[in-house]
C-alpha cells in the first residue's frame, strides 16, 4: 500500500490546518497513525485511530487541539490541527499499523510498517 500525506503548509500561531492521508487501497482493516518529526528531534507520536469504532489516542502535546478521523471512503484519514503553536512545526507522517486488526490503536511507531512521504507543517510565531 502507498500512503500520500498532504495538507501541510505555513500557518500563523493560533491557526488551523487539516492534513489528509490517502492510501492506494482500502485501509479500514488497520489502525492508522500520525507522527511528526522536527529537525534534530526523534519521531513523535501525534495521534492514532482504529477503524472498528473510531477510538482515538493522542500524544500529550496535542491533546485537546488535534483531532484524527476516518474518511468515508475507507482509504483516507485526516488530522485536524487547531490552535497551532510554533513547536508543532515538523514533518508530519501518516502510517499504517502492521497488523490487520480493526480494533488496534497504537502510539509506538515501531508497530507501523507503511509510511507516507510526509508533509511539512510550519507554524510561525
Amino acid at each position: 500500500v502507498q500512503l500520500q500525506a498532504s495538507g501541510g503548509g505555513l500557518v500563523q500561531a493560533g491557526g488551523s490546518l487539516r492534513l489528509s492521508c490517502t492510501a492506494s487501497r482500502r485501509i479500514d482493516n488497520y489502525g492508522m497513525g500520525w507522527f511528526r518529526q522536527a529537525p534534530g528531534k526523534e519521531r513523535e507520536f501525534v495521534a492514532a485511530i482504529n477503524w472498528s469504532e473510531g477510538r482515538a489516542e493522542y500524544g500529550d502535546s496535542v491533546k485537546g487541539r488535534f483531532t484524527i478521523s476516518r474518511g468515508n471512503a475507507k482509504n483516507t484519514v485526516y488530522l485536524q490541527m487547531n490552535s497551532l503553536k510554533p513547536e508543532d512545526t515538523a514533518i508530519y507522517y501518516c502510517a499504517r499499523h502492521m497488523l490487520a486488526a480493526r480494533w488496534i490503536v497504537a502510539g509506538n511507531p515501531r508497530e507501523y510498517d507503511y509510511w507516507g512521504q510526509g508533509t511539512l507543517v510550519t507554524v510561525s510565531s
